[in-house]
């Protein structure tokens, strides 16, 4: 989580620092562009200004002398407007008004002094004076009467310049660093359940307990996976325990037919010492301790495979599911089995366990209603039909709103109160019903198919005697798609 923390910190600050060396450098660039493009029109507009001057009229360098107390000279309206130093150079190129500083003066300016046509220019260029840049043109006064150099200092704006830059530098690491603080601050703040998240997971793949608290707050990302996790941790330790009880359950049960069996296989060792009616109930009792075996080991392993059934959700008709098992229960039992249906019994389920869990319930009514002079019935209720189908609603028969409800009736001895509250614990067997071949199990998967269909297990006593037990299963309406 730690190197999450520090790529979210990095990432930040190399997002800011992108954004900021891009947004410094075009400011800069733009700034620095600015100034440079307007200190070189101000220069090539007092150029101009003078070139015009000496044509318009004959100036000589006198007139350019510094001494003019009006000030209202044409040296004046050269350095007024943009600060410029001047230096006049007469015919030859002497030097008449020496500049501040005093500026060079090349062959190029003296055949510009010496030049007949006023306004003659020496195109501008740049020049090191006393270590600072000057940006230098000389204009011809024309007829050989000499010239007026014009200088601009750019070397301050460059140092001008070169310091905004150094300022911009110092801002853009400045910010870099601090949201390089703030993504480490944010990035803290947001992982900080996510590391304490983590921090319970590691615990719990270290030590293997599923009961270790999951710190859940909020309710952006983070705190739907802290739930998430924590209601994932609940179900694994509520199946861990399941499991426990189960193989505890199981181990249990399975001792009695074990010790049985091995008594009766080492009897065998000593069969033909036997009575031939010792031998016959014998054998009849290790096929029936086997058999008893055998169906314990299915109905587990159905038990156990119950809640991880990877059989597909389809939309059936649970009347014509409890027909089917009622044919293949007549013909197993030779009972008298009748299937009513009411209402909308249609729902969406897993026919494989839904058929399993009905049949356990007719095999169930058919082993403890042992007179078999009364059918066993088989009722399944779906909802109310709709009263524009000339059913009243409140009549015997018309169902009931809500889930199919399944109930099967036998007219057996009946259960106990005590019974009827623990029918659907795993390896529970009445009293009387101890001596009866079974495993405990069926009424158990019973309710655990219901509680995987959104439905819930009951049992309750006949009215006349013998007991009614069922479940309910959850439906959807026409039309729904079951999202």
């Amino acid at each position: 989580m730690s190197s999450l923390r520090a790529t979210f910190t990095l990432s930040f600050a190399a997002v800011a620092a992108a954004v900021t060396v891009l947004v410094g450098f075009l400011s800069y660039d733009a700034a620095a562009r600015l100034v440079r493009v307007d200190q070189q029109t101000v220069f090539a507009e007092v150029v101009q200004d003078l070139r015009d001057q000496v044509r318009e009229r004959a100036l000589h360098p006198a007139d350019f002398a510094a001494s003019d107390s009006d000030h209202d000279g044409p040296l004046d309206d050269i350095i007024r407007p943009s600060r410029t130093d001047v230096q006049v150079l007469g015919p030859g190129g002497a030097i008449v008004d020496r500049g501040s500083p005093p500026l060079p003066v090349r062959a190029e300016d003296r055949a510009v002094a010496d030049h007949g046509t006023a306004g003659g220019l020496d195109e501008h260029k740049e020049v090191d004076v006393g270590g600072d840049r000057y940006r230098v043109a000389t204009v011809a006064l024309g007829g050989g009467r000499g010239a007026v150099q014009v200088a601009q200092q750019f070397s301050d704006t460059e140092d001008l310049l070169r310091e905004l830059q150094q300022r911009t530098v110092l801002l853009v690491a400045a910010v870099v660093v601090a949201a390089g603080l703030f993504g480490w601050w944010l990035a803290r703040r947001i992982t900080r359940r996510l590391v304490r998240l983590a921090g319970a997971a590691e615990d719990v793949a270290r030590t293997g307990r599923l009961g270790i608290q999951v710190p859940v707050t909020g309710y952006d990302e983070v705190g739907r996976l802290g739930r998430s996790f924590d209601r994932m941790l609940v179900r694994l330790a509520q199946s861990e325990e399941d499991q426990r009880r189960l193989v505890q359950d199981a181990g249990h049960e399975l001792r009695t037919p074990l010790t049985s069996l091995r008594t009766n296989i080492s009897m065998l060792r000593r069969i033909d010492e036997l009575p031939p009616g010792v031998r016959e109930e014998l054998v009849a009792d290790l096929a029936l301790e086997s058999r008893e075996l055998t169906d314990l080991v299915n109905e587990l392993v159905a038990l156990a495979a119950g809640r991880s059934d990877t059989e597909p959700v389809r939309r059936l008709d649970l009347a014509e599911l409890a027909e089917d098992v009622a044919i293949v229960a007549r013909r197993r039992s030779g009972r008298d089995i009748t299937v009513t249906a009411r209402g909308d019994t249609t729902v969406e389920g897993r026919p494989t366990a839904l058929q399993r869990a009905v049949s356990n319930l007719v095999e169930n009514a058919a082993k403890f209603d042992r007179g078999g002079a009364a059918p066993i019935e088989v009722v399944v209720s779906g909802r109310r039909q709709g009263t524009e189908a000339g059913v009243d609603p409140s009549a015997p028969g018309a169902g009931h709103p809500g889930p199919v409800r399944v109930e099967v009736l036998d007219r057996g001895p009946g259960m106990a109160d005590e019974d009827l509250v623990r029918v659907f614990d795993r390896f529970y067997r009445a009293a009387d019903a101890r001596s009866l071949p079974g495993s405990g199990l069926g009424l158990s998967i019973v309710r655990e198919v219901a509680t995987a269909h959104g439905g819930a297990a009951f049992a309750f006593r006949r009215e006349g005697g013998g007991t009614v037990i069922g479940f309910t299963v959850g439906v959807q309406r026409a039309g729904d798609d079951g999202r």
